[in-house]
């Protein structure tokens, strides 16, 4: 309440913490509406500030969630191990110094027995990498996305032997990003896109832009002529071990496009797939551009 009303009376006023001034002499019609605004505005305040609690307390317990997560992954892993290797080091031992002496139906479930244990040892190593990723720091630069995609496309030539697989590649704006989380994005989603492909003749995969849109950056995408699948079980696609077609049909474990997503969310992008069953896929994600 003042008796000097001015517009430096009004800034201080503000600055000490005052919500609102009055002049006087003053009418209570006046002030009545001044003091309700306070209150308001008090309440408000108040209410922001428990708001802003929870969220705090929130947040602590899903890290810490995680943390518990990760080594619990890690841990788990780890002790799968040991016992892998004796599975693994016995049935060897058993079809190299006693495979002559075996049935063809033993040598049949030997066999079976072996190529288990290599499943099993790649889903460790798979889980592994996804705990890692929730503790490994990013460093970020620029990237030539378009050179990577090149460089990860040539080092997957094993598994697209004997094949014809054509790479479409656009001319790629550069990201800011970690370059080894990306190149690890970039296996998971072209190694994919050889794998769904493999029922047909002629392969393609296309890696591109998209058109813009409402994302802030660039909207990069990996498209195949493969099998697709159907769209209405997407929203389980990127959760790790969910798999949308059978181990008999195609190998894997379920934790490439999980691990996909992590990298990407950690950049503070996002990743998500459009697809038609028998019709191909097309799988999108964004990074933030580079600077410059």
């Amino acid at each position: 309440m003042t008796g000097h009303a001015s517009i430096p009376t009004a800034v201080e006023a503000m600055r000490t913490g005052a919500i609102d001034y009055v002049v006087k002499p003053f009418k209570l019609s006046l002030l009545l509406p001044v003091l309700e605004r306070a209150l308001t505005v008090r309440g408000l305040r108040l209410k922001n500030v428990e708001l802003e609690k929870q969220v705090g307390q929130r947040t602590a317990e899903l890290e810490q969630l995680n943390k518990d997560l990760d080594a619990f992954c890690y841990s788990v892993s780890h002790d799968l191990q040991t016992p892998l290797r004796t599975i693994s080091g016995f049935s060897e031992i058993l079809s190299g110094h006693h495979g002559k002496s075996l049935s063809p139906e033993a040598l049949r479930l030997l066999g079976l027995i072996q190529r288990g244990a290599a499943e099993m040892r790649q889903l460790i190593n798979d889980l592994l990498e996804f705990s890692r990723l929730g503790r490994q720091a990013i460093t970020r630069q620029k990237v030539d996305v378009g050179r990577l995609c090149r460089d990860v496309f040539d080092e997957l030539a094993g598994e697209r032997s004997g094949r014809r697989v054509e790479l479409r590649l656009q001319s790629l704006p550069r990201a800011e990003a970690d370059p080894a989380l990306l190149r690890l994005v970039l296996v998971n989603l072209l190694s994919n896109a050889i794998k769904y492909t493999r029922p047909r003749e002629r392969a393609l995969i296309e890696v591109g832009v998209a058109g813009p849109g409402a994302e802030p950056g660039p909207v990069y995408f990996v498209r195949d002529n493969g099998v697709g699948f159907d769209l209405q079980h997407a929203a389980k696609l990127f959760d790790v071990f969910q798999r949308l077609h059978h181990a008999h049909e195609f190998e894997g474990t379920g934790v490439g496009l999980a691990t996909a997503r992590r990298i990407i969310e950690r950049h503070g992008g996002r990743i998500w797939a459009e697809a038609a069953q028998d019709s191909g896929a097309t799988f999108f994600f964004t990074l933030p551009p580079a600077a410059g």
